[in-house]
């Protein structure tokens, strides 16, 4: 059934997805079809410093950059950073496939959590399923780097059917001694959509509860997954009044919500697909209930 959300009177979390660039393919579900030769979009840094300052008056507690890989954009670091001075929590969302001396003291900032995704602890299958050779080792390496660091840092693994060792990836990274790790199902939206048109029914059913995102072209959505739903741009208009509007309303009121259904948790998907965000399993898909 479709139950209209409550009026968006506060954005709690954000995520703002700063490139499409990413050095993994992820072919098969990848939900941003981002990859090497995609760029930043036409949003500048300037515009990501201006919708920070908008989301932190608008009362947002956390802001997640993802992409994409984040940390390929340029300013990255500064956007960080800037977050941090406006007393923000912020969520880096990264394939850990680098990681650069000046971003392991980022995610050891207090007020910064590290999420990333895993898909196998086999190699082999690992490295198919992200499109890059090695990407399962140079990945596990950096959560065994976190975990050490003391660093907050979350696994979500996209469970894609087919045998796939995503319960023994799972058991992997526990033992590793990583505290968060969801196993969720892949979501038909963007790669693992083909060329079936994305549907609402894919959705947690929570998208645009107290949370928004903004893609690289400015677009605003009701979340990374929900990127077909739109209400406007930032880059013509203030977050607010983007929020605000009847566009709005109607993007979050054409979602199938569960009856009953609380606000989405910060942790629910996109956290467990891929090119993501945080951790995952909290919110199911709408058409699950």
């Amino acid at each position: 059934m479709t139950i209209a959300p409550e009026a968006l009177t506060t954005l709690r979390f954000l995520s703002l997805e700063i490139t499409a660039r990413c050095q993994l393919t992820c072919p098969s579900h990848c939900y941003a079809q981002a990859g090497p030769t995609r760029d930043h979009g036409s949003m500048t840094g300037a515009d990501w410093h201006r919708i920070i300052d908008e989301a932190a008056a608008l009362g947002t507690t956390t802001v997640q950059l993802i992409g994409g890989e984040p940390t390929q954009h340029p300013d990255f670091t500064e956007l960080v950073d800037h977050a941090l001075r406006l007393g923000l929590h912020v969520r880096v969302y990264s394939n850990l496939f680098r990681v650069r001396d000046e971003h392991w003291r980022l995610f050891e900032h207090p007020q910064v959590s590290l999420a990333t995704s895993y898909y196998s602890d086999d190699p082999g299958e690992h490295d198919a399923i992200t499109g890059r050779r090695a990407s399962h080792t140079a990945t596990r390496a950096n959560i065994v780097e976190a975990v050490r660091r003391g660093v907050r840092v979350k696994v979500g693994i996209v469970d894609m059917g087919a045998d796939q060792r995503a319960e023994q990836a799972r058991a992997e990274m526990l033992a590793l001694g990583v505290h968060e790790v969801h196993v969720g199902r892949v979501r038909a939206v963007g790669n693992a959509a083909g060329a079936a048109i994305p549907s609402a029914s894919s959705l947690c059913g929570r998208c645009g509860d107290k949370k928004a995102a903004v893609l690289p072209d400015g677009g605003v959505s009701v979340c990374e997954i929900g990127r077909f739903l739109t209400a406007g741009s930032v880059k013509s208009a203030s977050l607010a009044s983007v929020l605000a509007s009847d566009r709005w309303a109607q993007a979050t009121a054409s979602i199938p919500r569960p009856a009953g259904a609380a606000p989405c948790d910060p942790d629910c998907s996109p956290n467990d697909d891929t090119c993501q965000p945080s951790s995952g399993g909290t919110c199911s898909p709408a058409d699950d209930d």
